[in-house]
Formats: structure tokens, C-alpha cells, sequence
């Protein structure tokens, strides 16, 4: 058997290290094709040298030579490239069969629609790709043929309860609705009143996942929660009401799908990405992820409760986002970003994060989407008004 090229956008984040794991164990099948970077070059570099990619992508000309120099002097030939039309390339060369779209935010967007529209098989680890561009993007995985395999672990789990005709429409299978579950984050039994004194560090300290920063202050607001049942709407083809939020503090049960003969099926499993990269890189095969297998007796209960919206009330702006549809989720998402990332510099609480996002909301109206173009100037302006109430604050 030959084995299947891999390009991993995003290799040095949580995913990417855990999608390369799960890749040295079977040498036998996968074989790298090219890893991209945009700040990590001593984690990039040391991943080139140990999986000899062809290619390495980065962000600008000078990360480029530096890093190509070094690989040069350890002997390794993989050619450095840059910029983001060479992350275009990689993903959607030929060669490639597999792209694993890891990319976080919203830069993920073009190199992943861009491993869409070459047919590619997409695993999906980008919320953002689908949360901007729903609509569009899922018209590029039907005209293009591209196979799409969601990655994060609630949706990886609900593909996996779905019937196999679950396109057909949610009703027309037989399912009622959607569980997404949800840890809760480093705050769940917080009050509400402590949440305005947190620390990055605090916001950071996921109790069950082991995440990048930026999804793990989204995962503390529960915005990450709101995205993913934006994401859930596209890859599912379900309505916002369809979809239900369960906190699930042990993080076992990955999501459920519920039928209406009062059937639920729910996916269990240790909270490792593995399972879920190892799932997809296979399906519909299945092959060891390195993931130590579920003790029910360790594990004891489980536990389930409704979210709290005035804890959490990014949660509920998620909602009204994918309820109003269009433009709104990518405003959504561009002034989570900039509110994120005020918040790990310090400039902001963490409570200000939803305040930035209902203002940035208020200020706009959101319109059906046009084309990428489109897409892009509503988050380049959802991006120019929540600065501008960064800059009023202070």
C-alpha cells in the first residue's frame, strides 16, 4: 500500500503535535508532505528534521531564510516556503491527499478553502473556516468533491452517531437534536462576580484539555462552545434550535445525538485529540491513536447541567450570531479575536471579552454573504470597531 501525503496546516499548535504523533505510528501508511508555521520556528524547525517534510511554509521572507539555512546545515532537504500563497499550494497540491486544517483563527480560512476546492480529504480542526463562511464553504466541499471530517472532538463525536445518510436532512434520518457537550472550562463553579479579577494564566488552565491560549480563553468564556454550534449548523445541516449545550465537566462523553424514538447515542472516550485524528485520518477505517483505553469503573459519574448565560454570556451571543446568520458569525468571531487577544496582553478583563463582542454587534447589521471578499471586509470592519472601543476605553 502506498502511503497517503499529509500537509498539516498549523503543525506546531496542540493539534499539529498531536496529528504527528498519531502519524510516527504509522509510518507504514502516512507520509508528511509539508508542514506550516507561523511563529514557533525552533518547534518548526525540530519537526522537519524529525518527519522530513518536502515542504515548510512560514509567514514572511525572513522566517523563510533563517529557517531554511538551518535545515540546509543539519542536512535536512526540505524546501522552506512562504507567504500565504505558498499555504495555498500545500494545500491543495496533487501529491496531497489528506490536509489537516489547523490553523487557528481566522488566517485558517483561505489555505483551508483552498484544500476544499482541490477535492481534498479536509480535516477539520479550523472552527473559524466554517464559522465565517458557512455557506460558501460548504458549497465548495459539494462542488469540489472534497471529503470533510470534522476534528474537534464534539463534532468528531457527533459524526460518529450520525447515521451515514444523516445529509439527507436531520429529520428525514430520524434525529430530534443535537448534544454538544461542553467541559465548562477553568470557571464553570466560578460566581459570577470573581470572573471580572481572573488572570490569562487562570483562563489558560484548562482542567481536561491540553489547548492552545487563544482556544482555551475561548473555551473559559465558553465562546469556543458558541462556535462550535455555528460550526455544528454547517457541517450538520441543522438549525441553531436543533442544537443543544450540555456542560459535561469530566469531558467523557463527547457529544450525543438524540432520536426521535428515544434512542441518544453518545460517543465516550479519555479527552485526548488523538482519538479524534486518528478517527478521521483512517475513516472509515480505524487505527491505534496511542490513547489509553476508557476505565468506566476509574471514572465513576458522569455529570450534566444546563450552562449558565449570565456566567457565560459569550455563549448566548454565539446564538443569537448563527440565528441571525450572514455576515454575523464572522463579526462574531473577528471581535472574539481581537477581544482574546487584548485580554492576553493584559489590556482588558476577562469580562469585557462579551462587551466588546455585543458592542461590535450593535454596530453593524449583518448582510447575506456574497463571496469570500465579502466575508473578509465584515471581519476587517468588525476587527476596526472593536479596536476603536479598545482605544475609547483607554
Amino acid at each position: 500500500m502506498s502511503k497517503a501525503w499529509i500537509t498539516i496546516l498549523g503543525a506546531t499548535g496542540s493539534i499539529g503535535v498531536s496529528t504527528l504523533d498519531v502519524i510516527a505510528r504509522h509510518a507504514d501508511r502516512y507520509a508528511v508532505y509539508a508542514l506550516t508555521g507561523f511563529s514557533r520556528m525552533l518547534e518548526l524547525e525540530a519537526q522537519c528534521l524529525i518527519h522530513q517534510p518536502l515542504f515548510a511554509v512560514v509567514a514572511d521572507q525572513a522566517q523563510a531564510c533563517a529557517l531554511q539555512q538551518s535545515l540546509r546545515q543539519a542536512g535536512s532537504k526540505t524546501e522552506v516556503l512562504w507567504g500565504e500563497e505558498a499555504l495555498a499550494r500545500v494545500a491543495g497540491d496533487s501529491q496531497v491527499e489528506v490536509v489537516m486544517a489547523a490553523i487557528v483563527g481566522a488566517a485558517g480560512l483561505r489555505p483551508t478553502l483552498a484544500a476544499v476546492q482541490a477535492g481534498k480529504r479536509v480535516l477539520l480542526a479550523n472552527k473559524e473556516a466554517l464559522v465565517m463562511s458557512g455557506a460558501l464553504f460548504m458549497q465548495a466541499v459539494r462542488d469540489s468533491g472534497a471529503v470533510l471530517l470534522p476534528i474537534d472532538s464534539e463534532h468528531n463525536a457527533i459524526f460518529q452517531c450520525m447515521p451515514a445518510d444523516y445529509q439527507a436532512g436531520l429529520g428525514k434520518v430520524g434525529v430530534r437534536r443535537i448534544l454538544l457537550t461542553a467541559s465548562g472550562g477553568p470557571f464553570r463553579d466560578m460566581r459570577a462576580e470573581d470572573l471580572a479579577s481572573v488572570t490569562p494564566k487562570q483562563a489558560c488552565a484548562h482542567p481536561n484539555w491540553s489547548m492552545g491560549q487563544k482556544i482555551s480563553v475561548d473555551s473559559a468564556s465558553m465562546m469556543n462552545k458558541g462556535l462550535e454550534l455555528i460550526e455544528a449548523c454547517w457541517l450538520f445541516d441543522a438549525r441553531p434550535d436543533q442544537i443543544e449545550v450540555v456542560v459535561h465537566p469530566q469531558s467523557v462523553v463527547h457529544s450525543l445525538v438524540d432520536y426521535v424514538d428515544g434512542s441518544v447515542i453518545a460517543q465516550l472516550g479519555n479527552p485526548d485529540m488523538r482519538t479524534p485524528i486518528a478517527h478521521a485520518l483512517a475513516w472509515p477505517e480505524r487505527i491505534d491513536s496511542g490513547v489509553s483505553a476508557l476505565d468506566l469503573l476509574a471514572t465513576g459519574s458522569l455529570d450534566f447541567r444546563a450552562p449558565d448565560l449570565k456566567l457565560f454570556p459569550c455563549l448566548g451571543l454565539a446564538r443569537q450570531a448563527a440565528e441571525a446568520g450572514g455576515t454575523a458569525c464572522a463579526q462574531l468571531n473577528a471581535a472574539n479575536e481581537v477581544a482574546v487577544e487584548a485580554f492576553l496582553a493584559g489590556r482588558i478583563g476577562f469580562t469585557d471579552i462579551p462587551v466588546i463582542i455585543e458592542a461590535t454587534l450593535n454596530r453593524m447589521t449583518p448582510e447575506p454573504v456574497e463571496d469570500l471578499n465579502h466575508i473578509m471586509a465584515a471581519d476587517a470592519l468588525a476587527r476596526e470597531h472593536a479596536q476603536r472601543w479598545l482605544a475609547n476605553r483607554h
